[in-house]
């Protein structure tokens, strides 16, 4: 059975970015002020200098960026975390991206495989698509944004 993709939080991301780019993050940017929003926002312009007015526009934001600041989670939260405790416990690796042309900060995990031990503050990395879970019963994929070093294979 082939699943079907879905994407964790929708508007959030494209697997189809412009002219071809593949997988993007998308934000809004306000029209009055140029500031640009991630996780996007569509109600109004969260700059508080911001003359006011202008419309929000979805804008892919920068396919790259550079390693900001990284951590692992090694163990699983406790309660009220929801999680089975008779899976097995996968440990992750989050990292914090400064994106290429708007200078923002995105919070992410990385490709499985990457670790703390690949990473240094200040190296390139891409955003790819990624597969946050998988539902057997429905043929979900769950999907969300992963970085990885640039140039590397997800």
């Amino acid at each position: 059975m082939e699943s079907t993709r879905t994407p964790v939080v929708s508007g959030w991301f494209t697997e189809d970015g412009p002219d071809g780019a593949g997988f993007r993050l998308l934000g809004t940017r306000c029209s009055a002020c140029a500031a640009v929003f991630f996780p996007r926002e569509d109600a109004y312009c969260r700059n508080p200098h911001c003359p006011g007015d202008g419309p929000l526009a979805e804008v892919p934001l920068s396919p790259r960026g550079r390693v900001w600041s990284f951590t692992d989670g090694r163990y699983r939260p406790p309660a009220p975390y929801v999680s089975d405790p008779g899976a097995p416990w996968e440990p992750y690796t989050l990292v914090a991206v400064e994106l290429e042309a708007e200078g923002m900060v995105v919070l992410g995990q990385t490709v499985p495989g990457v670790t703390v031990a690949d990473l240094a503050v200040g190296m390139e990395v891409e955003v790819v698509g990624g597969v946050l879970n998988e539902d057997p019963q429905t043929g979900t994929a769950w999907t969300t944004w992963r970085f990885r070093p640039a140039g590397g294979s997800a």
